[in-house]
């Protein structure tokens, strides 16, 4: 079943494979707007939801390797949806949570896992039941597009539910997402039969997740204790060194490692996944940032800090709806380049208007911005990541490619909003976005270091 679907059968596979991407995101971003709720209910401080929020980010990341090589072991289809029943229970159990830490083991625990183990099939199958390349291009613009709207627009709808019902239905709102997905998912078979001898390396995922989580739980440690911080920082990049000394030996041994140091060979690869973890390191530190400054310094509620992300949501919708239309006359790589431009006076106009207006549309041409151009950039990145490897190749690279965007998540949160926490009061809000154009000139820079003939060949239709 690896040949290309006609146009309804194909219909019916993306739907549930985009919504899933749609609610994972929406996930990642909606709770933003409930912090002074979710704070006062559960009786914990702004930097307890933030901890909350960085570790679902942090989980996710972690697991995500892991997961993608899972599903050669026991199946896509399969992962996915056990993926999706973890994350229901997760839901389910933040609803009812009656104080911080049962939200952490239902938000960040739970629904992290179940989002590491359903992720991961989602561009595995789009691969492999998208086989023309127009066609594959067009699928992952659709995915990555509700991955972004589902990110740029969790504010608004997660302000409408907080402000109509309370901050809990937002997780019902995703268990009831959960249960659609599941249903619509289950015509899909699994393209590739699974292979229940297929090693797994359990060690090379304890190390890559250790040394994902010690590195991240450092920077949120940063306005508590310098040498704290310091030292959970070294711990990480000690751990996940001796991971990639681990896989390499095991390579060098003639067994099957994690994760394929061939993956780290491609320039063109590496280049786009720094992009991707750029991309949503900036969509999740603005949400994370531009939120929590309007809740807690200018004092605005769930719906309208949710009615002022409009604007965000609305540019990455111009912009995902123009994708085709961008794709035909422009190369992926001029995309990305120009999607980071757009995005970086976003930033600098957010700054810049904030400062010297008390009202809410000050938010608006910055958001406008941001949004437009993260949404054009977005699925170039996927694509010249995804494109790069065969087959054979594609659970690994679809798990580290997760992985790596789903680390610029959590990277956003931790970063912008220990730094904003730190001092909220007084010039918090332009270092946060001064560290997240910061972010966004590093993506710049390795825009411009893609190769143009490799990315030529490749700029289809998304």
């Amino acid at each position: 079943m690896t040949g290309q679907p006609n146009a309804s059968p194909a219909r019916r596979i993306l739907l549930p494979l985009a919504l899933a991407q749609f609610i994972c995101s929406f996930a990642g971003s909606n709770m933003n707007v409930m912090i002074n709720d979710m704070s006062r209910d559960l009786d914990t401080t702004v930097q307890g939801i933030q901890t909350a929020i960085t570790l679902f980010l942090l989980v996710m990341a972690a697991l995500m390797i892991p997961g993608g090589k899972l599903t050669d072991r026991y199946g896509r289809t399969r992962c996915f949806t056990v993926g999706l029943v973890v994350y229901g229970v997760g839901a389910v159990l933040s609803a009812l949570a009656p104080g911080l830490g049962v939200l952490i083991l239902g938000n960040s625990i739970l629904e992290g896992i179940g989002t590491a183990l359903l992720i991961p099939p989602v561009y595995i199958l789009t691969t492999l039941f998208f086989t023309e390349v127009t066609s594959r291009a067009r699928a992952f613009g659709v995915i990555s597009a509700l991955g972004g709207v589902g990110a740029a627009a969790g504010p608004l709808i997660g302000g409408l539910i907080t402000s109509a019902i309370s901050w809990r239905g937002a997780f019902i709102f995703q268990a009831l997402v959960i249960v659609a997905i599941i249903v619509l998912s289950r015509g899909i078979e699994d393209p590739v039969p699974a292979d229940p001898t297929r090693p797994f390396d359990v060690t090379g995922a304890v190390l890559s997740g250790l040394g994902l989580v010690l590195f991240v739980m450092g920077i949120l440690a940063a306005d508590n204790n310098g040498l704290l911080m310091l030292g959970l920082m070294v711990a990480g990049a000690a751990v996940l060194a001796s991971f990639f000394w681990w896989i390499r030996s095991k390579e060098r041994a003639g067994q099957e490692p994690l994760l394929s140091t061939a993956l780290f060979a491609n320039r063109t690869s590496n280049l786009a996944l720094v992009t991707q973890n750029a991309q949503w390191l900036i969509l999740l530190g603005t949400s994370f940032t531009v939120a929590t400054y309007l809740q807690v310094v200018r004092g605005y509620d769930a719906i309208q800090t949710g009615v002022i992300f409009t604007a965000a949501t609305l540019g990455l919708l111009a912009s995902s709806l123009g994708a085709e239309w961008f794709a035909k006359r422009l190369a992926q790589r001029t995309l990305i380049l120009l999607g980071f431009v757009v995005t970086i006076a976003g930033i600098a106009v957010l700054i810049v208007m904030v400062s010297g207006s008390t009202g809410p549309w000050g938010f608006a041409p910055g958001l406008l911005l941001i949004g437009f151009g993260l949404g054009a950039m977005l699925t170039p990145s996927v694509n010249v990541v995804q494109g790069s490897f065969a087959e054979d190749l594609q659970g690994e690279i679809s798990g580290l490619s997760r992985c790596i965007s789903n680390l610029g998540s959590s990277f956003g949160t931790a970063i912008a909003g220990t730094i904003l926490v730190s001092d909220l009061s007084h010039g918090g809000y332009a270092a946060a976005m001064v560290a997240l154009a910061a972010a966004g000139v590093i993506g710049l820079a390795a825009a411009t270091m893609l190769p143009k003939v490799a990315l030529a060949k490749a700029a289809a239709p998304a």
